[in-house]
């Protein structure tokens, strides 16, 4: 049975420097996915939300300074599943690569769901370590979601460990480095585009997934910063490179390319 995505884009932002001199890109989006299925809606990553538009402080002002977030109200999860004429509440199912305030800002727009992730990037974002305290903002999940937590062990998936979380058709990868329970998240689309791997943070450049990486020089420093592991997080660069070479059938994207996005988008 064929599964339909839609490719969305939860948070335009504009890095500070963007655009000069190839240091940083000009543009990145936060690419989320909406996911028809039988039993309900699911969505992979939620950007922004509306209670961070409402309040853009809560984000802090360095991140706010350094990524330049549009803040759009129009690009939130909640505003895009509405214009696709679905309810919000039939959203059953969220999975969340990672929980950056960037990331989860949406949670809080769909309190009815399931939220699933790895047990170390919650025990992370719940009490997280001094390198830690400024990428995860608490007042995203003050809500009190429905965690579903899940161990980064049970079955292999195109040669990698992985949790099948929601069944056959979704699949939690375990990339961790960027955060200490970084996830990717696989979804088997039934048809001719076979299965699409959301990276996530895994990378950030859609030549990092290629055998010849040139990320702007920039983005490179900046991912070295922000790893909480950063030789776990290479060695997993390297596994999506091995993959992406090797599976014919799975289409690797990360959260904030914009080439990635635009060309699945448009498809």
């Amino acid at each position: 049975m064929t599964t339909r995505v839609h490719h969305l884009n939860c948070g335009t932002m504009r890095p500070i420097g963007g655009g000069r001199g190839g240091l940083l890109p000009a543009s990145m989006v936060a690419h989320c996915l909406l996911v028809e299925r039988d039993r309900g809606l699911l969505l992979v990553d939620t950007g922004f939300g509306t209670a961070d538009i409402a309040d853009p402080g809560r984000l802090g002002q360095p991140f706010r300074a350094m990524v330049g977030p549009r803040l759009d109200a129009g690009e939130t999860a909640i505003a895009q599943v509405r214009a696709r004429g679905f309810d919000p509440r039939d959203v059953t199912d969220i999975v969340v690569t990672h929980l950056d305030l960037d990331h989860a800002g949406g949670l809080g727009d769909f309190p009815h769901a399931r939220v699933h992730v790895y047990d170390r990037e919650l025990s992370a974002a719940l009490r997280p370590g001094l390198r830690e305290r400024a990428r995860y903002v608490q007042a995203q999940w003050a809500h009190g979601p429905q965690w579903v937590t899940h161990e980064a062990r049970g079955d292999s998936w195109r040669g990698l460990r992985a949790v099948r979380a929601l069944g056959d058709d979704v699949v939690l990868v375990p990339l961790h480095g960027h955060t200490r329970g970084h996830a990717g998240v696989a979804v088997d689309t039934g048809g001719e585009d076979g299965w699409l791997l959301h990276a996530g943070d895994a990378y950030f450049h859609a030549s990092e997934a290629t055998p010849s990486p040139h990320a702007p020089v920039g983005l490179v420093a900046f991912q070295r910063l922000m790893s909480i592991d950063d030789r776990t997080r290479r060695a997993n660069q390297e596994r999506i490179r091995q993959l992406a070479a090797s599976q014919v059938d799975v289409r690797v994207f990360c959260a904030h390319d914009v080439q990635e996005f635009e060309e699945l988008a448009g498809r």
